[in-house]
């Protein structure tokens, strides 16, 4: 595989994972997840978290999968890539492990006492991939193999930091973050 297709199968692979953190942004507010609980002095996670905002997050995440499958064949033929096909189970799981990613990495800022919204570099990059590859490959342990090959793995931890710190920057400017991280 060359460099190009490896690159374009690995954010091809991982689109699912990488859209529910935005939609979760946009579908916003909500009940939380923690209900306001506290463990000593902080909150389990804060108002941040959302049921609302989970379930989005992991449907926006499934549709963009379902979607993908369904234009693989396309978009292969036009690229001259074979990008993979989505299982349902993996459709499912690459979202739902991005939003428990992002929930860990919550439940970690507040133990060690930074606020919502605080940056924490590399956990914010990288917690949504360690979680949504690991819940693929529980769900689909053949299919991940094929698809996330060692040069794919590798595209996805160095492309992921600078995809995120970018997308969160165009947020920012756009008003939809507070903090351009």
């Amino acid at each position: 595989m060359s460099l190009f297709e490896t690159i374009a199968v690995a954010l091809w692979a991982m689109l699912p994972a990488y859209v529910p953190n935005n939609a979760a942004v946009l579908a916003g507010g909500g009940r939380p997840i923690d209900g306001g609980r506290t463990w000593g002095d902080r909150r389990l996670l804060g108002d941040g978290k959302t049921w609302r905002g989970t379930a989005v997050g992991v449907a926006a995440g499934a549709a963009l999968a379902v979607a993908l499958s369904a234009l693989a064949p396309a978009a292969s033929a036009a690229v001259g890539v074979d990008f993979p096909t989505f299982p349902a189970a993996v459709a499912v799981a690459l979202p739902a492990g991005a939003m428990a990613g992002d929930i860990a990495a919550s439940f970690l800022k507040r133990r060690t006492g930074r606020e919502r919204g605080a940056a924490f570099p590399g956990l914010d990059q990288l917690d949504f991939v360690v979680f949504s590859l690991l819940f693929a490959f529980v769900a689909a342990p053949a299919w991940f193999g094929a698809v996330f090959t060692l040069p794919v793995l590798a595209v996805v931890v160095v492309a992921t930091p600078l995809l995120h710190v970018g997308t969160n920057a165009v947020a920012y400017a756009l008003g939809l973050k507070n903090e351009p991280w």
